[in-house]
C-alpha cells in the first residue's frame, strides 16, 4: 500500500519547526557569547598563565568588564600581590580581536591589542600587534611572582613603553618586531640597606622588516646609582639567552654585598649574570 504524502500544510508547519528549533539553538549560543560574564575570562586567563595572572573579583562581561589584577607564584602561592585599583577591558570583533585594556593606577591612555589571524595559512599564522603607549607600574607588584622576585622584594617604579610593537606566529615558530622597553627608577631591595640603589633600562627590540630573519637583541643598562648592571642577549624563539654583569661603586660594596651574592655567580667584586 502506498504510503500518504503529507499534505502542503503540513510540509509547511514541518518546516516552521525546523528553522524555529534552529533558531532558538543560534539564539541561545548568540546570547550565550554576547552576556558571557568575566568570571569566564578570568578562569581562563589562570588557567592559560597557571595561576600566576589572576582577574580577582571579575564584573561585567567577557566584552566589557573589569577586575584586580593579581600576580602570584601560581596555584596556592602565598606571595600574591594585588594591583592597586581595578583594570578595565573591553573587546570587539573585526577583521580580527580587539582588546582595550586599561588600569587606573598605572595607565593616561588605554593599551590596544589586535589579534589578527591570516586567514589563507588555515588559521596556523596569527599576529599579535600592540599600540605605542607608556605606562608606569609598582615594582613591588613582582614580588608576587614567587622565587626570585619574593626574594628581592623590589621597590621603586617601573615605566613600560613600546613602539611598533608585535608578535608574530607562523609554522610554529614565534617571532618578535619592535621596541619594548622597561624602565626601573629608584630601585631598593630588602637585600640592601642601601636606599636607592639605582636606576636601570632594559630594552628588547628587534628591526621592522622581514620577520623571518629578525632576531630580538636585548640590553640591560644602568642610568644612575651605585649598583651598576650591564649586559646583552638575544630572544631566541622562545628562550631568552643573557649574560651580563653586576658591580658596586667602591664605597657601597658592603652595603650591597648581599645582594650581589644572591642575583648572580660573585667573581672577586662582581656578580655574573647568566640566562639560557
Amino acid at each position: 500500500m502506498a504510503r500518504p504524502h503529507p499534505n502542503p500544510s503540513q510540509q509547511t508547519a514541518h518546516r516552521l519547526w525546523h528553522w524555529a528549533v534552529w533558531g532558538a539553538v543560534l539564539g541561545s549560543l548568540w546570547a550565550s557569547l554576547v552576556w558571557a560574564p568575566a568570571r569566564w575570562l578570568a578562569e581562563g586567563l589562570a588557567w592559560a598563565t597557571q595561576g600566576q595572572v589572576v582577574l580577582a573579583a571579575p564584573r561585567g562581561s567577557v566584552w566589557h568588564g573589569s577586575a584586580q589584577l593579581v600576580l602570584a607564584g601560581g596555584a596556592g602561592s602565598r606571595d600574591a600581590q594585588a594591583l592597586p585599583g581595578r583594570i578595565d577591558w573591553h573587546m570587539g570583533v573585526s577583521t580580527g580581536l580587539a582588546l582595550d585594556v586599561r588600569a587606573d593606577c598605572c595607565m593616561r591612555t588605554p593599551a590596544t591589542l589586535h589579534l589578527t589571524p591570516d586567514w589563507g595559512s588555515g588559521l596556523s599564522a596569527w599576529t599579535l600587534q600592540v599600540s605605542d603607549h607608556s605606562s608606569q607600574w609598582p615594582a613591588a607588584l613582582l614580588s608576587g611572582l614567587g622565587a626570585p622576585w619574593n626574594t628581592l622584594q623590589p621597590e621603586g617604579r617601573l615605566l613600560l613603553r613600546t613602539q611598533a610593537l608585535q608578535w608574530q606566529w607562523h609554522a610554529g615558530r614565534l617571532q618578535w618586531l619592535g621596541l619594548a622597553e622597561l624602565t626601573a627608577q629608584d630601585l631598593s631591595s630588602r637585600l640592601s640597606t642601601l636606599r636607592p640603589m639605582g636606576s636601570y633600562r632594559v630594552q628588547v627590540q628587534a628591526p621592522l622588516g622581514d620577520a623571518a630573519t629578525a632576531t630580538p637583541q636585548v640590553q640591560l643598562s644602568t642610568l644612575s646609582g651605585a649598583l651598576q648592571l650591564s649586559g646583552q642577549g638575544q630572544w631566541v624563539g622562545q628562550r631568552l639567552r643573557f649574560t651580563g654583569e653586576a658591580s658596586a661603586a667602591p664605597e657601597q660594596e658592603a652595603a650591597l654585598s648581599n645582594l650581589l651574592n644572591i642575583i648572580g655567580r660573585r667573581q672577586g667584586t662582581r656578580s655574573l649574570l647568566s640566562l639560557g
